[in-house]
C-alpha cells in the first residue's frame, strides 16, 4: 500500500474527539472518495495524511516513511516532494500569470519539468490564457489551476479537499472529468473528500466518516 492510516485518533483542545481508530488504505494508482457529514473529521484526516497536523494515536505511513518518524521538516520535504493538495480555495498567486502559477510548486522544490507543465495545461484546457492572471479566469478555470500547479511536482499522492464545492453543477463535472483524467495518466493516487455523492461515486473505492470512525 502506498498510504496507510491505521487506527488514528485526534482529539482537538477541550477534549473533544475528531477521530476515533480511523482506518484506511490506498494504493499507488488507486482513488479513494471520503464522503461524511459536517464535522465528521473528513477534512482533519486529510490534514493528518498531508502532515499539516499531528495525531494522538494509531499510525499513518506513507510510501514506506512514518510519520511518527518526521520532524518539521521531513514533513515539509514530504509536501513539497510527494504529496499535493488542492483546497476548495484555488489560493493562486494573484501576481502571477496561469504558466507561472502551474510552475510555482514544481520551481520551489526544484523539479520543475517544461514538457510536463506544457502537458498539464493542455490536459487542463489552459494553453489558450496562461497570459492571463487569475482575476482574468473563471471559478473552474481558477481550479484548474490549482490542480495543475499541485500536479507539476508529479507527485505519488494528490490530497484534494472539495475541489469542486465552490464551483457550479457544469464546471464541477468539466473539473473532475480532466482532474480524473491527470491523475490517471500520471499514476498518481487520489484520496478526495467531498460531501456529493455523485462525485464520490466516479472514484475507485468510497469510504465514509461517521462519529469518528470509517467505513
Amino acid at each position: 500500500m502506498l498510504l496507510t492510516v491505521d487506527q488514528v485518533s485526534k482529539t482537538y483542545p477541550g477534549g473533544r474527539p475528531v477521530l476515533q481508530d480511523a482506518s484506511i488504505s490506498l494504493a499507488q494508482g488507486e482513488s479513494l472518495s471520503l464522503t461524511g457529514e459536517s464535522g465528521s473529521g473528513k477534512s482533519t484526516l486529510l490534514h493528518l495524511v498531508a502532515a499539516l497536523d499531528g495525531f494522538d494515536a494509531g499510525q499513518i505511513t506513507f510510501d514506506g516513511i512514518s510519520y511518527s518518524t518526521l520532524d518539521d521538516g521531513g514533513r515539509a520535504a514530504l509536501r513539497r516532494n510527494r504529496v499535493a493538495l488542492v483546497f476548495q480555495q484555488f489560493n493562486l498567486i494573484p501576481s502571477l500569470t496561469v504558466a507561472q502559477n502551474l510552475a510555482f510548486h514544481a520551481r520551489l522544490a526544484g523539479r520543475h519539468d517544461p514538457a510536463w507543465t506544457t502537458e498539464i495545461a493542455g490536459r487542463l484546457g489552459l494553453d489558450g490564457v496562461l497570459d492571463h492572471f487569475p482575476e482574468q479566469l473563471s471559478g473552474g478555470q481558477q481550479q484548474r489551476v490549482a490542480i495543475g500547479r499541485a500536479m507539476s511536482v508529479r507527485p505519488k499522492l494528490l490530497l484534494a479537499d472539495e475541489p469542486t464545492g465552490n464551483l457550479d453543477e457544469v464546471a464541477a463535472k468539466a473539473v473532475l472529468d480532466l482532474m480524473l483524467d491527470l491523475v490517471r495518466v500520471s499514476g498518481t493516487a487520489l484520496l478526495l473528500v467531498t460531501h456529493s455523492q455523485s462525485v464520490a461515486a466516479r472514484l475507485d473505492r468510497q469510504a465514509h466518516l461517521a462519529g469518528g470512525r470509517v467505513t
